[in-house]
C-alpha cells in the first residue's frame, strides 16, 4: 500500500539569513574601522588637531532625523501586517524623505567642514568613516524606493508575504545603528 502525503516542513527564509550574514561581515568591517579611529585617537597627543574640529549641532539633528526613521520604517512594516499596502507606501516613502535628509545634511556638513580627506588622520579616518556609512544609507534608499516600486503590483505584498519590506526594515535598522556608534565616536568624544 502507497500512500501519498505531501509534507510541508518550514525552512527558514534564506534571503533573510543572507541578509543577516551580509549585515554581519558590514559590522566587522565597520568594527575594524572603530578600532582604528580608536587606536589613532589612543596614540595620538592632540585628536582631532587643531582646525579640524567638528560642530555638534547638525550632526546632531541629522542623528535625530536617522534616528527617528527608523521608527517610521516601522510604522510601514506594521502597516503591511495589516495589509495596509498604501500605509506601508506611505511610511516607506516618509522614511525615504528622511534618509534623503540626512545625506543632503552630510553633504552640506562636508561643504563646511574646512578640511579634506587628506589633511591629517583624523580627517582621513572622519570622511571614511561618514563617507562608507553614507554609502550604507544611499543602499537604504534604494532598497526602500524599490520596495515602494515593487509594492505598485497588486498583490505583490501582503500581511502574509513581506519579506521583502522585512528585510529593508532590518536594513535600515542596521544604518541607524552603526550611526549611532559613528555620532558617538566622531562627534560627542571630540567635544572633550
Amino acid at each position: 500500500m502507497t500512500t501519498n502525503i505531501s509534507h510541508h516542513e518550514e525552512h527558514p527564509d534564506l534571503r533573510v539569513i543572507g541578509l543577516l550574514t551580509f549585515l554581519a561581515s558590514e559590522s566587522l568591517m565597520f568594527g575594524g574601522f572603530f578600532a582604528t579611529y580608536l587606536f589613532f585617537k589612543g596614540v595620538t597627543p592632540v585628536f582631532p588637531p587643531k582646525g579640524t574640529e567638528v560642530e555638534l549641532y547638525l550632526p546632531a539633528i541629522n542623528t535625530a532625523i536617522l534616528v527617528s526613521s527608523s521608527f517610521v520604517i516601522h510604522l510601514g512594516d506594521a502597516a503591511i501586517k495589516r495589509n495596509s499596502v498604501w500605509g506601508m507606501r506611505f511610511w516607506y516613502f516618509v522614511t525615504a524623505i528622511m534618509g534623503a535628509t540626512f545625506l543632503a545634511g552630510q553633504i552640506y556638513e562636508y561643504q563646511h567642514l574646512g578640511y579634506g580627506l587628506t589633511t591629517n588622520i583624523f580627517s582621513n579616518c572622519f570622511y571614511i568613516l561618514t563617507g562608507f556609512h553614507g554609502l550604507h544609507v544611499f543602499i537604504g534608499l534604494l532598497l526602500i524606493l524599490g520596495v515602494i516600486w515593487r509594492s505598485r503590483r497588486q498583490g505583490h505584498y501582503s500581511a502574509h508575504k513581506h519579506t521583502g519590506i522585512e528585510m529593508a526594515e532590518i536594513y535600515w535598522h542596521f544604518v541607524d545603528i552603526i550611526w549611532i556608534i559613528l555620532f558617538v565616536l566622531l562627534y560627542v568624544m571630540t567635544q572633550f
